[in-house]
């Protein structure tokens, strides 16, 4: 078991039991659970691998970890993997480096960013029993001029590193368990883990979750939202927004707990929606918890209220309302930054793009569903790795 932090003794009891009951419900609609590998190849000591992750788009959104070391999350979680970027990550395990290395995007990184990145190769290490320090060179790469804030890369970083370090420390194999290769993607950023397992996906976590029991799993297993559009508008955030600060402050807001409650009917319902190919519920339900989740960061402190959008997010959402209005749907959905991803039907996806672009200067990059995270051949790795 890992931490329940205190006050919240009496949830985690009521959000186990939650947890314990989709897990039935999952299996009732067919959704196998792959069992946490008791047993793991032996570990490769020069071992190098590659893979490629999308990013997320938050529909159910999570805020708070109530352990930090293992980052699970509070509520369970329901994300899509947007098309609309991706990352891909090269680990080459080498037992003559003296220390880990992180290039990313060229350029070699130190402080908070490696020290994330050794987190996970820390924890690779110690379940394949290998010792070599590594390199892990990654880039993320995104179709407009800029990420903006809140796209969901840090997901893909998380879910590339798990998928490359653990297929180079024991093999492709070991990766084909979704359930410890999203345990493993948690480490990094929690939302990694529904990156790894790709579509849209249930992260299903609750205060006090073991390592094996905070995974995510795959809703859309027969493609059901193939018609699903995903409208990428990258903004910038102004305040220099920090995401882990912003997890460190939702615990606090008075409107916590509720929003921890009323999560499994909505996972129920999401689920359904998921199931019938309703996209416009899934819409429904992202743009509802945008605001929510933008409500608990703003009533977190008393003192300082994080803001963390910017006047285009106003404009954006009353367009969404004004479209509806007029018989177009469209669904606006935010996570933690200002970056906006609208969800409309592919066949109204080039009306509702050139609507975005009359608002103003803005870029608009048209996507779809995602897959799951994927093994690269170690030529391809290096030559995307290599584009600018």
């Amino acid at each position: 078991m890992t931490l329940v932090p205190a006050g919240f003794a009496e949830l985690a009891t009521e959000m186990r039991t939650a947890h314990e009951r989709l897990l039935a419900e999952l299996s009732r609609r067919g959704y196998v659970v792959s069992p946490y590998p008791a047993e793991r190849p032996k570990g490769r000591p020069d071992g190098q691998a590659a893979a490629l992750a999308y990013p997320i788009q938050g529909v159910l959104k999570y805020h708070g970890l109530s352990d930090w070391a293992h980052r699970i999350a509070y509520l369970p979680s329901i994300s899509v993997n947007n098309d609309a970027a991706h990352t891909v990550t090269l680990v080459s395990f080498l037992p003559s480096q003296a220390s880990d290395r992180l290039i990313m995007n060229g350029s070699e990184v130190q402080g908070r960013a490696l020290a994330r990145v050794v987190d996970t190769l820390a924890a690779v290490r110690a379940l394949s029993g290998i010792s070599s320090a590594a390199t892990v060179e990654t880039r993320n790469v995104v179709r407009a001029s800029h990420t903006g804030k809140g796209l969901g890369t840090s997901a893909s970083a998380s879910a590339a590193l798990a998928m490359a370090a653990l297929a180079a420390a024991l093999g492709a194999e070991a990766v084909s368990n979704t359930r410890f290769l999203s345990c493993m993607a948690r480490l990094l950023a929690g939302s990694g883990c529904r990156s790894a397992t790709g579509g849209v996906s249930l992260w299903l976590s609750y205060p006090g979750a073991s390592h094996e029991d905070s995974f995510a799993l795959r809703l859309d297993t027969r493609h059901e939202l193939g018609d699903l559009a995903l409208l990428t508008v990258p903004i910038d955030s102004r305040i220099g927004l920090a995401t882990e600060q912003a997890h460190r402050d939702a615990p606090h807001s008075p409107f916590f707990a509720t929003w921890m409650r009323q999560r499994e009917a909505e996972v129920l319902e999401c689920l359904a929606a998921v199931r019938s190919g309703d996209w416009r519920t899934l819409g429904q339900l992202a743009e509802l918890d945008s605001i929510r989740l933008h409500g608990v960061t703003m009533s977190a402190d008393r003192e300082h209220k994080l803001f963390a959008w910017e006047p285009e997010n106003i404009a954006l959402f009353r367009l969404c309302n004004r479209l509806r209005s007029e018989g177009l749907p469209v669904y606006f959905s935010t996570d933690t930054g200002p970056t906006t991803v609208l969800l409309t039907h592919r066949d109204h996806a080039g009306d509702v793009a050139r609507e975005i672009m009359a608002l103003g200067d803005h870029e608009v990059v048209s996507g779809g569903v995602g897959g799951p995270a994927r093994l690269l051949a170690l030529d391809e790795a290096r030559a995307r790795l290599q584009d600018a």
